[in-house]
């Protein structure tokens, strides 16, 4: 099982995925604020999500993960 994390400290603006769901490598599966910026999030790997580690409006800083990938 692997993990996607932040890749720098935000607002969790947007979750594009749900547990359960197919997704490509480079696919975005959230969308983070920060400094009136939006960041994607993509995932490195195909796979299926196996667990989402945050909500909308949750605050992360870089390297918190997103969600689990298996």
């Amino acid at each position: 099982m692997s993990e996607i994390a932040a890749n720098m400290a935000g607002n969790v603006w947007k979750i594009l995925v749900k547990e359960g769901d197919q997704v490509e490598a480079g696919q975005d599966v959230a969308i983070l604020e920060s400094m009136k910026m939006e960041i994607p999030i993509a995932s490195e790997q195909a796979g299926t999500i196996k667990a989402l580690k945050v909500k909308e409006e949750d605050f992360v800083n870089e390297g918190d993960v997103i969600c689990e990938i298996e």
